[in-house]
């Protein structure tokens, strides 16, 4: 097909994608890691059931590239985690898919390479090699669902899911949400309303009718959808009174393990609307205050969330230059925290003693 041959579409046909099959079978995920994974997403909702009294901590890069850097921080991380697992439940950001606000890198999904045209197919061997890694490491991994299309290779791979802020609204995304095995995340949206949040937790816990994979189908409903606050236009959003609203609203909708994940980063970490990777522990010590203060806030808060990688910050990358791109654990997206920031945030987590 070319351009002409579909009047109803405005696309061009640029390559073929191998089959997904074919992709899971040269990457494929041991028995071992399968069993792992499935005790891993037990865990995790027994946390936000209230069984598990562990707090959830979403920790890693905020874009998962590249996979070199991406494998080494693995490697650091899951002595830590063993060392922290009385305590935390960490599962590790492998975030391959990135929502943009206007347009820029799309992930190493779309694009394994970000100073080389995008390419699909190359992007799901690249991605779907490296979570596979990771996963057989013992690190249960987490993603955002943006591309809800482009999921089989990947989402057996996930024991956590995450709806970002600009997807949250999206039927699609919510339809999703309500399929999936694995707990999920639905963030408020970007204008920070914690009413619109909760209503998607609402609707990833319902059943839909929808189309998948040729067939109608029914979705069971999310019984482990919850919240995510992310702060939003107006600005953060992790204050007591923040998640009391948040309460009052899944209380009022008879929200099923009423649980609250809050975000160190994103727009609850903006000082003068710039993001800045040390906010993120500012932000974790007001939270960790207000629990102590407001200590039945603790049957709500279930986890937390860090954007974390091997060295401090961010960088821009330069098409014409990529040789100047620091490959050593650099985020080429939001600033983040480093390794030795990371490791002395997540050992005062685990100090901290839960009500």
């Amino acid at each position: 097909m070319t351009e002409k041959e579909n009047k109803n579409m405005n696309v061009t046909i640029l390559r073929k994608l191998p089959p997904v099959e074919d992709i899971i079978k040269a990457f494929p995920l041991s028995k071992k890691a399968e069993k792992q994974i499935e005790q891993d997403r037990k865990e995790v909702k027994e946390i936000l059931e209230g069984k598990d009294p562990r707090i959830l901590v979403i920790v890693g890069p905020c874009s998962a590239w590249p996979k070199e850097a991406v494998l080494e921080y693995a490697k650091k991380l899951k002595p830590l985690a063993d060392k922290l697992k009385k305590n935390l439940k960490i599962v590790m950001r492998v975030y391959i898919q990135k929502p943009r606000t206007t347009t820029g890198w799309t992930g190493p999904v779309n694009q394994p390479n970000p100073f080389k045209p995008s390419h699909i197919g190359e992007g799901a061997k690249y991605c779907r090699e490296m979570m596979v890694k990771v996963v057989e490491m013992g690190l249960p991994i987490a993603d955002e669902a943006v591309f809800t299309h482009n999921a089989k290779g990947f989402i057996e791979l996930l024991s956590w899911v995450a709806i970002g802020a600009r997807s949250t609204e999206d039927q699609e995304h919510r339809v999703f949400a309500s399929s999936l095995d694995c707990a999920v995340g639905m963030k408020n949206p970007t204008s920070g309303s914690i009413e619109i949040g909760v209503n998607s937790v609402v609707a990833a816990q319902y059943p839909h009718v929808a189309v998948f994979d040729g067939n109608e189908v029914q979705t069971s409903g999310n019984a482990h959808a919850h919240l995510i606050l992310r702060g939003g236009a107006q600005g953060a959003n992790y204050s007591a009174k923040h998640i009391e609203e948040a309460r009052g609203y899944m209380e009022r909708h008879k929200i099923k393990n009423p649980s609250i994940v809050l975000d160190m980063s994103h727009d609850n970490c903006r000082v003068n609307g710039v993001k800045h990777e040390e906010n993120q522990i500012k932000v974790l010590h007001e939270v960790l205050e207000t629990l102590r203060k407001h200590p039945e806030l603790t049957k709500t808060v279930k986890g937390l969330m860090l954007e974390s990688f091997t060295k401090a910050g961010c960088q821009k990358v330069d098409p014409k230059a990529p040789e100047k791109l620091d490959r050593g654990g650099l985020s080429i997206t939001d600033p983040c925290l480093g390794w030795e920031q990371t490791v002395e945030v997540l050992e005062e987590l685990a100090g901290v003693k839960r009500k």
